[in-house]
């Protein structure tokens, strides 16, 4: 993937593991315990070194051995027992065990993905990914494929020279149809996951949603406007360039409204902080958020995606059920992101 090396340099996106990763503050208890190896071996375990071979831990209480682990993680990691977080917080506050207990009872299961600033977005490829090839809903993976080459098509409107992302769109979309089985570059689950964590390919995959991320804001600046400018970023086409397109960029809650945007997948986001629910009957209940897609088209009909025609100025876009259920959910604790399996 020559290409793809030229196209990352351009880009900010540096593929080389011997350099020192970019440092992410964090906002995460320092009492937090360290956390335990995955007690139910699975065949991902020959892709995914286990917890404890990779000095992976959520006790961000020394900051030099949190860039140790940062390096060390795996991109994406095993699926592991909810279990595993309650053990992590063993030792923490009796407010973060409730919730956890309670977290438990709607979910089962988290995958981690590696704090190194580009966890939000790693932690959606890798579960929407898994949810196509779980389901195998091909008429969805079909919708998203109409909506990839919108965002091709808005790059090129916004300027950007397709040699600068095409090796990345060109990656993701190759995972996404190989999802799907009928040719001999079908995947398994524990292909999926070797795929996640390969450098080039887990960080091209990064890319493209980076990219989607900044078309989605610059073809909505006045919306998003608001949201951005500040004594940092003096337009939304500088915090692109600064805060969105550069790998090991934290992610927002503006991030994932744009790549829920770009590609009409809604997204949800579990809380695990120390704050209140809100809600006086169970006040340690954890939040949650739903992002849903801007509708573009106002709900106009639309034909099948499978029917889509390669002249997009011809054609209208595929439909998206109403507010349905989101499939990709994510568990965020101050400064970073995991997975989440719902019950």
């Amino acid at each position: 993937m020559d290409g793809a090396s030229a196209a990352a340099a351009s880009s900010g996106c540096d593929y080389d593991e011997s350099q020192p990763q970019k440092e992410i503050p964090t906002l995460v208890d320092a009492s937090s315990a360290p956390s335990t190896s995955n007690t139910n071996p699975s065949p991902e375990s020959s892709i995914v070194p286990s917890l404890e071979e990779e000095c992976y831990t959520s006790g961000f209480n020394d900051d030099s051995m949190q860039g140790i682990e940062k390096q060390l993680a795996p991109f994406v990691g095993s699926k592991e027992p909810l279990s595993a977080l309650a053990a992590e917080f063993k030792s923490g506050s009796p407010i973060m065990q409730e919730k956890i207990k309670l977290l438990g009872e709607k979910y089962t299961a988290l995958r981690r993905t590696r704090g190194d600033g580009n966890c939000f977005f790693r932690s959606f490829m890798f579960s929407y990914l898994e949810h196509i090839l779980v389901t195998q809903d091909s008429r969805e993976k079909d919708r998203v494929m109409f909506e990839i080459e919108r965002c091709r098509l808005d790059l090129l409107t916004l300027g950007y020279t397709e040699f600068t992302y095409e090796d990345f769109f060109n990656t993701f979309t190759e995972l996404l149809e190989n999802c799907i089985p009928g040719t001999e570059a079908s995947l398994s689950l524990t292909d999926l996951l070797g795929k996640a964590c390969d450098q080039m390919i887990s960080n091209c995959a990064v890319m493209f949603l980076r990219f989607v991320t900044s078309a989605a804001l610059q073809k909505r600046a006045e919306f998003f406007e608001p949201f951005v400018i500040g004594p940092s970023h003096k337009s939304v086409v500088e915090f692109c360039k600064l805060s969105v397109e550069p790998m090991g960029e934290e992610s927002e809650h503006v991030h994932i409204i744009a790549l829920c945007e770009a590609l009409g997948v809604p997204i949800r986001v579990v809380y695990l902080n120390a704050r209140s629910s809100g809600d006086p009957e169970n006040p340690n209940a954890p939040n949650h958020h739903d992002f849903f897609p801007y509708d573009q088209n106002n709900g106009s009909d639309s034909p099948d995606a499978a029917n889509v025609s390669t002249d997009l100025s011809k054609q209208e876009k595929p439909a998206l059920q109403e507010n349905p259920a989101p499939f990709v959910t994510l568990l965020y604790r101050p400064g970073h992101y995991d997975i989440l399996y719902p019950m």
